[in-house]
């Protein structure tokens, strides 16, 4: 084979694994809540856990390929996550757990970024789009097989099985980079913004767990209290920190382009819609629907098939429609998706629920692969690294606030009504109010212009008018 094809099938095992470790949790839920002792909505923790690692870890990825060499933090990102892995397969209480998932993350922050700087350095310009493609292949294959896998195993074998089943895959794409991937040159770094990365995680950090404590009865409110001011106060420090450093760790003055703005903010409102859903839906179909993991798995999957289906059409669409078009009506099908989960009974037929899954599987992926191309459509090449890093930390932050207010709603409504488990009505309570959340981006889309981005997206639409 190919080396071209080679580097990208190599790092695309280690993406695979995480995309993989992404999505079966989720339906294993209940039956880890179950083993260590606590309730299933309490696992948010764990999930948001997970995401809060990535939105600090992220943005000193780059630095640290810099300075050590992307081989070799790539390598050590393998093993970090694997060790995490193992951790979370002998959790036996929802501290160690949460930490365990938080170690993931930390291995998963320094891959994926890893991976693409990688493959950038590696490959011709020439033939980057084709290495990209290969490279993404875990991330269509990923979603759609995790749900079904971690549903089987949860079911006729072990939930500590989804964790461990990491190892050997890990290790052979520890092997793999040792055997075949080059250790180049690597490219000279520049000075480390440490105060602001201390800064920017406290932050991050203290507002994620401050939101889900004050939804998490089992912890006292005033933990969370204090989470959400020690993080507001760091984030005050850091808006003075960044403009007084040469080389600030997230440059927030590229938040001045309207463009990306724009799509930064609609995206963070979006996402905590979407965000709490592979949380709320797979224990509703558990919970409330008495479902077995493997069922809820083998519901779930048909959103992945639906995002599987998009991803080879999306460039044809963002170009026949244009990228304001294509935003709004992504986000807006999602949402009517999101409220159709909240209507759902057990006595809804499934071949209409895998449908409208499907579907809105569909257009929320429309909406990532607009959003990964429209969030540079204002952006200069010499920004485009701030854009990326800053981009990617809103995705993570505000997919864990989403867990965190989906868990929560989910909560308060369970709380209310007084029942011994969340009900079907207590759930329909969640879908709605995150649905209506996420709508919140179909509004901020409409007021783009009409040929925002049409530089990039090849759309040729009428002139604007005046005042557009």
């Amino acid at each position: 084979m190919s080396s071209l094809r080679l580097t990208p099938l190599i790092l695309a095992v280690a993406l695979f694994m995480e995309n993989m470790d992404s999505t079966v949790i989720a339906t294993s839920l209940a039956a880890i809540a179950h083993d260590i002792g606590t309730e299933p909505t309490a696992l948010k923790l764990a999930m948001t856990s997970y995401l809060v690692a990535l939105a600090i870890f992220i943005p000193i990825s780059s630095w640290m390929a810099d300075r050590f060499g992307a081989r070799q933090v790539f390598r050590w990102a393998m093993i970090v996550f694997i060790v995490g892995s193992v951790f979370c397969a002998i959790s036996d209480s929802l501290l160690t757990f949460v930490l365990s998932r938080f170690l993931q993350g930390v291995g998963g922050a320094m891959m994926t970024p890893v991976a693409r700087l990688v493959l950038v350095r590696v490959t011709p310009r020439n033939q980057l789009v084709d290495a990209m493609a290969w490279l993404s292949i875990p991330g269509l294959v990923g979603p759609i097989v995790g749900p079904p896998v971690g549903g089987f195993i949860t079911t006729y074998w072990s939930w500590h099985w989804i964790f461990l089943i990491n190892v050997p895959i890990g290790i052979a794409g520890v092997v793999l980079v040792n055997l075949f991937l080059p250790d180049w040159q690597r490219s000279a770094s520049r000075r480390m913004d440490l105060v602001g990365f201390l800064l920017v995680g406290t932050a991050f950090a203290g507002w994620v767990f401050g939101i889900s404590v004050l939804t998490l009865p089992a912890l006292p409110v005033s933990y969370g209290i204090a989470a959400l001011v020690g993080g507001t106060l760091a984030a005050a420090i850091y808006l003075w920190h960044f403009r007084r450093t040469e080389f600030p760790l997230l440059d927030l003055r590229i938040f001045r382009l309207p463009l990306f703005r724009a799509t930064v903010i609609a995206g963070a409102f979006f996402r905590l819609g979407v965000g709490a859903t592979p949380f709320l839906f797979p224990l509703m179909l558990q919970l409330a629907f008495g479902h077995s993991p493997f069922e809820s798995g083998m519901i779930s999957f048909a959103g992945a098939v639906g995002a599987f289906i998009a991803k080879f059409l999306a460039e044809r669409v963002i170009q026949r429609l244009g990228f304001r078009s294509t935003l709004v009506w992504s986000t807006f099908v999602t949402v009517l998706g999101i409220y159709g989960m909240a209507l759902y009974t057990i006595d809804t037929p499934i071949p209409l629920v895998l449908t409208i899954l499907a579907v809105t599987g569909f257009y929320q992926s429309m909406f990532w692969t607009a959003t990964h191309a429209f969030t540079f459509a204002d952006v200069s090449d010499k920004d485009a690294g701030q854009a990326n890093v800053i981009s990617q930390v809103g995705v993570q932050l505000s997919l864990a606030c989403g867990v965190a207010l989906g868990g929560g709603m989910l909560e308060f409504s369970h709380l209310v009504s007084g029942g011994a488990t969340p009900s079907v009505a207590d759930f329909h309570t969640a879908f709605w109010v995150v649905g209506t959340v996420a709508l919140v981006a179909t509004a901020i889309f409409l007021r783009l212009p009409r040929h925002a981005g049409n530089a990039i997206s090849g759309h040729r639409a009428a002139e604007p008018q005046a005042g557009e």
